[in-house]
């Protein structure tokens, strides 16, 4: 009787012992995979990094040169890339939500990333739209509708009596586009400061479970 009970004190022990291996593995792979998407979402995000550097690069040249269709082609690509990028980062926060890697503050973690730089993007295209036009009072003047007489010579359409009230409007026009500048400007600076507080907590993320 007494081999007996040892017996079945042992089994069960056995059993424990295999519940136990096999939660470890279950953890120890859920940790790795949640290393390698973060790791990968790093690399997703240093890849828009360089997009945007391109495209700062591409619009300064535009501005000196003003070559359209070059710059358009860049705007074309950098689009396809930041498309990609956010389809990878869609997928690597499906992943976080599943059973096997259940990390729901990951996912949101990077869903938070992903609207700061959708914010990002359409501000940084509302700057170079209105650097294109410029400030209103200092716009090239083009003499398309104006009616031409004789060779060498034509009434000007933009030429108008100096008012004040036309003095008015345009300092308006001016300021208005200064505001709007500047609102864009600081607004891509705060999304560029709330994205990199988000890429500090992954970097905090990996360290941890690389430690553990």
């Amino acid at each position: 009787m007494e081999d007996f009970k040892k017996l079945t004190i042992t089994e069960e022990m056995g059993s424990e012992q295999i519940n136990d291996v096999s939660i470890s593995e279950e953890e120890e792979s859920a940790k790795s995979k949640t290393l390698d998407l973060l790791r990968k979402f790093l690399a997703v995000q240093q890849r828009r990094a360089e997009a945007y550097a391109k495209l700062r690069q591409g619009f300064a040249e535009y501005m000196v040169s003003g070559g359209e269709s070059s710059y358009q082609q860049l705007c074309s690509e950098i689009t396809v890339e930041f498309s990609n990028c956010s389809k990878e980062i869609r997928d690597m926060e499906s992943q976080f939500l599943k059973p096997n890697c259940f990390r729901d503050d990951l996912a949101r973690l990077l869903r938070a990333v992903q609207e700061q730089e959708k914010q990002k993007l359409h501000l940084t295209a509302t700057i170079q739209v209105l650097k294109k036009a410029g400030r209103p009072s200092e716009r090239l003047v083009t003499h398309k509708n104006c009616k031409f007489k004789k060779p060498m010579h034509h009434e000007c359409t933009h030429v108008h009596e100096l008012t004040d009230a036309a003095g008015t409007e345009e300092a308006e026009a001016d300021a208005e586009y200064d505001n709007a500048l500047k609102e864009a400007i600081k607004g891509v600076q705060e999304a560029v400061t709330s994205i990199n507080e988000h890429l500090e907590e992954v970097r905090y993320e990996i360290a941890a479970l690389e430690a553990d």
